[in-house]
C-alpha cells in the first residue's frame, strides 16, 4: 500500500487530484527577492554616482550577475518548476540544483553585501560599518566565511538533506521544507564566497580549487549512490510521481544523475575558473574609497 503524502509546497486535495504546475508566489520567497532587490539597485545607484568610470564598469558587471543569480531564483522558487518539484524527484533536483549551483555563485559575484550598506541612509550607514567593522564581528566572519567553514556547512547540508529521513520530513512538513531550502542556500552562498569572494582573489585561489574539486567528488559521489540505488530512498513521490505516469525508482535514477553528472560540471567549471585567475597571477582592482563600509573582506565594488 503506497504511503499517503503532503505534497511539498502543500496542495488541496482538487490539486492533487489534477495538479496545476503554474507559477508560485511564497511569501517569503517574495518578500526576500523584493527587498534584497530593492536595497541592491538603491546602494548601486548610490555607489555609480560617486564612482569613476572604471568603478562604474566593475559594478555594472557586478550588478549584472546579482539580477542573473536574482532571476535564477525566481526560476528556482516561483516557476512552475517549485510545484513540479512536489510531484517529481528530478525536479526537485533542478531546483536544488538551479539554486545552490546558479543562484548562489552568481549572487556571490554581485559583490550583495557592501552594496546593500550603502542603500541605507548615512547614519544607518555609519552604525553598520562600525558594527562590521567591530573585533568580535570580523572574528565571527572570518570565522564562519573560512574555507574549511564553507567547506563543512555546504557538505554537510547536502549530504544531510538528502538523507531519506530528513528529505521525506521536508516533504511532509512546509516548515521543515522552507529550512531545507534555507540551509541550502546560506551553506552554497557561503561556500561559494569562499571560492569566490573578494578576500579570496588576493590570495593564491589554491584552497578554493582544492574546495571545489573536493565538493564536486563527494556531491557526484551522492548523486550515484542516488541514482544506483537498487530501491527507492524517498517513497513519499510514489504516489504523485505514479499519477503523473513515470516510474518512481526512474524518476529517482534520473535525479541522481542530475546531481552526479551536471552538478559536477558545474564544480568543474568553477575550478577551471579560479585556476584560471590563479594560473594568470590575477591582481584583484584596489577598492576605492566608497566602499570603506563593505563588510570585512569585501568590497562593494
Amino acid at each position: 500500500m503506497h504511503p499517503s503524502i503532503t505534497w511539498a509546497h502543500v496542495l488541496t486535495d482538487a490539486q492533487k487530484a489534477a495538479p496545476s504546475f503554474g507559477w508560485s508566489f511564497d511569501a517569503w520567497v517574495v518578500v526576500v527577492l523584493v527587498m534584497s532587490t530593492v536595497a541592491y539597485a538603491s546602494g548601486y545607484l548610490r555607489l555609480w554616482r560617486r564612482g569613476s568610470p572604471r568603478s562604474r564598469a566593475r559594478r555594472t558587471w557586478h550588478a549584472v550577475t546579482f539580477a542573473a543569480g536574482t532571476l535564477a531564483l525566481v526560476f528556482a522558487l516561483c516557476s512552475p518548476l517549485d510545484t513540479l518539484s512536489a510531484a517529481l524527484f528530478s525536479a526537485h533536483m533542478v531546483q536544488h540544483e538551479t539554486m545552490m549551483l546558479i543562484a548562489a555563485p552568481l549572487l556571490v559575484l554581485g559583490r550583495p553585501l557592501g552594496v546593500w550598506i550603502w542603500s541605507l541612509p548615512r547614519a544607518g550607514r555609519h552604525w553598520a560599518g562600525r558594527a562590521v567593522l567591530a573585533p568580535t564581528f570580523a572574528l565571527v566572519w572570518r570565522r564562519i566565511t573560512s574555507p574549511l567553514a564553507g567547506w563543512i556547512l555546504h557538505a554537510a547540508a547536502l549530504w544531510g538533506w538528502h538523507a531519506p529521513a530528513l528529505f521525506e520530513a521536508a516533504l511532509q512538513h512546509p516548515w521543515v521544507h522552507t529550512l531545507q531550502h534555507t540551509s541550502f542556500m546560506l551553506s552554497a552562498l557561503i561556500f561559494w564566497w569562499t571560492v569566490f569572494g573578494e578576500g579570496v582573489l588576493r590570495r593564491s585561489g589554491g584552497h578554493a580549487m582544492l574546495s571545489v574539486f573536493t565538493t564536486m567528488v563527494h556531491t557526484s559521489a551522492l548523486g550515484a549512490l542516488i541514482a544506483l540505488a537498487p530501491g527507492l530512498w524517498y517513497p513519499s513521490y510514489v504516489e504523485p510521481t505514479s499519477a503523473l505516469g513515470f516510474d518512481p525508482l526512474h524518476d529517482q535514477q534520473a535525479g541522481g544523475l542530475i546531481m552526479w553528472v551536471p552538478g559536477a560540471a558545474a564544480y568543474l567549471i568553477g575550478g577551471l575558473t579560479i585556476a584560471m585567475r590563479w594560473l594568470r597571477g590575477y591582481v584583484p582592482p584596489r577598492a576605492d574609497a566608497q566602499t570603506a563600509a563593505a563588510l570585512p573582506g569585501e568590497s562593494a565594488q
